[in-house]
């Protein structure tokens, strides 16, 4: 009997000792490795869950096909929800879960998607409440505001369209050699109207290095919304 036990606590010692860490599992997204990089964030637990629900996020907007895409959001919402469990002082918890909320609301259209408008406000504004200074939290509500006010129904909310450029600037200025924030803030801008503006943040963009896997498919983004303007 001690020798099964024996066994059995040296397999689970081995399989620990297999486990990716947090930093391991982060550089298999960074190389867009996302499927993996989700099992893989789940078994490491409360450690897990960000990188989980960032993995999920992210193969369903950069990989996934349409009818997968919804199934991948909720489960980038059950870690998120884990992770704010796990540590509610983590803005990254809350920013998770916005961003599964938000793109999901995307992916099927604001106006199909009202009833998870508050759930993304609440809590953006909760991850920035713990992290002032988080650039990405500061785009996506950019984008709360812009998309609800452009739908007409920001007022339900509270939604604002003056905080739009303000918003994208702040971020923009925390880090300015992030990728993501100048596309979306090209794509709002375009949608304004502001078509040079745009151009420029784009080409910008387009200067920038690419680092990581996401890095090189908003640049692919960025190169084909340049080409539709020019």
């Amino acid at each position: 009997m001690k020798r099964w036990i024996a066994l059995g606590v040296g397999v689970w010692v081995l399989g620990m000792a297999l486990a990716q860490t947090p930093a391991a599992v982060e550089k298999m997204i960074e190389e867009g490795k996302l499927q993996a990089a989700y099992t893989e964030a789940l078994m490491l637990g409360n450690a897990g869950y960000v990188l989980a629900a960032k993995a999920a996020s992210y193969y369903a907007g950069y990989q996934a096909g349409d009818k997968e895409k919804g199934s991948w959001y909720d489960r980038a919402e059950e870690a998120a929800k884990k992770a704010i469990q796990a540590d509610p002082d983590n803005p990254e918890a809350y920013f998770e879960l916005a961003r599964a909320h938000g793109r999901l609301a995307q992916f099927r259209g604001i106006l199909d998607s009202l009833n998870l408008a508050s759930s993304v406000r609440d809590n953006l504004n909760k991850a920035l409440k713990l992290n002032p200074r988080h650039a990405g939290a500061k785009v996506a509500l950019a984008l709360w505001h812009f998309e609800l006010t452009q739908k007409g129904v920001g007022w339900l909310y509270g939604a604002n369209g003056g905080q739009v450029v303000p918003l994208f600037e702040e971020a923009i200025k925390l880090e300015p050699q992030t990728i993501i924030h100048r596309v979306e803030y090209a794509t709002a801008l375009a949608r304004m109207n502001r078509k040079a503006d745009a151009i420029k943040q784009l080409e910008y963009a387009l200067s920038l290095p690419a680092k990581t896997y996401a890095d090189r498919k908003d640049l692919e983004r960025a190169k084909r919304q340049l080409d539709e303007l020019k």
